[in-house]
C-alpha cells in the first residue's frame, strides 16, 4: 500500500520565512472577513495538509463535480465541498483577482485568500447531496442553512495555526508521517471517533491491530455538536484507557483538528481520505459511522466505498459488524462470531449509558472499563449540578 498523500502531494500553506514578512505587510490594507470556528479550523485543515490536495476554497466547477461526481477530478474521490461563504453585501466588497484578510473567531488575521471566484449554490440542493436529507433538524443541515449566500474561492497564505486544548497531541500530517517511520510501522490503522471509547470500540481496534503495525487512535477535535461529550473529558478517556488497556510500542494517540459534519457515508470517506493524509494504511469503519439520529442506514457508511475504486481511495477500509459483550461466550463479539439471543449481549444505548452516569450508576465492565467511568461519571455530575 503507498503512502502518497490523496493527490500525490501533501499540502502546506503556511507562509513562512521572508514571504511571511511580506504577507504580513500587506494584511492592513486588505478588506476583511470575519470567519466562524468551522471555517477557521477548514483553514487550518487546509494549511496542514489535512485536506490535501486542496490548496484552498473550492470554487464552482470542483463543488458542482463534488456534489455530483462525487470527485475533485478523475481519478481523485472527494465527497464533501470545502466552501468559504460571505453575507452578499460583504461579498459585493472583494473584487476577484484581490486579496481577503481572513479574521478568525479569536480576533486574529489567521490567513489570506486569493479570491479568484464568487459564487452561489442552492443550499437546498447544497444540503441534500451532502447530508441526504434537508431536514434543518440534522445538525450539518441547519449550519449550512446559515451560510452566507455567496461563496469564496481561491487559494489561501495561512499564517496562524490553530490551537486546541491537548495542543502537545495535535501532530499534523507530516509529524505523523514522520513519527510512523520512526517506529518502523508499515501499516497503520485509524480509528476515528467523536466519543470516549468503550469495550465495543476497544474490540474493533484491537481486531484490526491484529493485521496491523500500529494503531493511530484518532479522536476528531473541531466542532461538534452541543450535546457531544466535550473534548477535554474525551481526552482523560483516551489517556486512561491507553495507559491501562493498549500495548505503547504499537498504539499512538493523536488528535484530529476538523470539524464533525454528522454527514454519515460521504463523511466516512472523508474521513478515509483525511487518514490517507495523516499517513494511514488502514481505516476502521463501524456501524453508523459519523452518522447522528435516524438519518442514515446502520451500514450505509461501508455500502459507499463500493462506489469507488480500491486504487482511487488509496486507503483499506476495514469493515466491522456491532460488537457487543457476548455472556455465552464471555468475551467481546459480534454477530458474525457469536451465537446467541439479544438476551445473552450487553450493548447499551447511549441514551440509557448517559442515564446511568447522571445517576452516578457505574456501567457494567463488559461495557466500558472502569477508570473510563470513572471520568464520565465525574463529568456527568458536574453537569446536572
Amino acid at each position: 500500500m503507498s503512502l502518497l498523500p490523496h493527490g500525490g502531494k501533501l499540502v502546506d500553506r503556511f507562509v513562512k520565512g521572508d514571504r511571511r514578512q511580506e504577507v504580513l505587510e500587506k494584511v492592513c490594507a486588505l478588506p476583511r472577513l470575519k470567519i466562524d470556528a468551522y471555517a477557521a479550523f477548514d483553514l487550518d485543515g487546509i494549511a496542514k495538509g489535512i485536506f490535501s490536495p486542496l490548496e484552498g476554497f473550492m470554487g464552482e466547477e470542483e463543488t458542482r463535480r463534488v456534489l455530483d461526481d462525487m470527485h475533485l477530478k478523475p481519478g481523485i474521490p472527494w465527497t464533501i465541498p470545502i466552501l468559504l461563504s460571505a453575507p452578499r453585501e460583504m461579498a459585493d466588497r472583494f473584487e476577484t483577482g484581490g486579496m481577503v484578510a481572513l479574521e478568525d473567531d479569536e480576533g486574529e488575521i489567521a490567513g489570506v485568500l486569493h479570491l479568484q471566484e464568487k459564487f452561489t449554490v442552492d443550499k437546498r440542493e447544497l444540503a441534500q447531496k451532502v447530508y441526504g436529507t434537508t431536514d434543518e433538524n440534522h445538525p450539518g443541515v441547519k449550519y449550512t442553512y446559515e451560510l452566507g449566500d455567496v461563496f469564496l474561492a481561491g487559494p489561501v497564505d495561512v499564517l496562524k495555526e490553530r490551537t486546541i486544548e491537548f495542543q502537545e497531541y495535535n501532530l499534523p500530517p507530516s509529524r505523523t508521517r514522520e513519527e510512523f517511520a520512526r517506529r518502523g510501522w508499515r501499516s497503520i490503522v485509524a480509528f476515528q471517533t467523536r466519543n470516549p471509547i468503550h469495550r465495543a470500540h476497544e474490540y474493533l481496534t484491537k481486531c484490526a491491530l491484529e493485521i496491523c503495525d500500529g494503531l493511530l487512535i484518532h479522536p476528531l477535535m473541531g466542532t461538534t455538536k452541543r450535546d457531544d461529550i466535550p473534548g477535554d473529558v474525551r481526552m482523560r478517556c483516551y489517556q486512561v484507557l491507553l495507559e491501562n488497556y493498549y500495548p505503547k510500542e504499537h498504539v499512538m494517540l493523536s488528535l484530529m483538528p476538523v470539524n464533525m459534519r454528522y454527514a454519515g457515508p460521504k463523511e466516512a470517506i472523508m474521513h478515509a481520505i483525511i487518514r490517507k493524509n495523516y499517513g494511514c494504511t488502514h481505516f476502521i469503519v463501524g456501524r453508523d459511522h459519523a452518522g447522528v439520529g435516524n438519518y442514515y442506514g446502520s451500514y450505509e457508511a461501508q455500502e459507499i466505498f463500493s462506489r469507488f475504486d480500491s486504487a482511487e481511495i488509496g486507503i483499506t477500509p476495514l469493515f466491522f459488524d456491532n460488537a457487543f459483550y457476548s455472556k455465552r461466550t464471555g468475551s467481546m463479539a459480534t454477530k458474525k462470531t457469536c451465537p446467541g439471543t439479544e438476551a445473552e449481549r450487553i450493548s447499551l444505548s447511549g441514551t440509557r449509558v448517559r442515564e446511568m452516569l447522571k445517576a452516578g450508576e457505574m456501567p457494567p465492565p463488559e461495557f466500558t472499563r472502569p477508570e473510563v467511568a470513572k471520568i464520565l461519571i465525574e463529568w456527568a455530575r458536574k453537569g446536572a449540578e
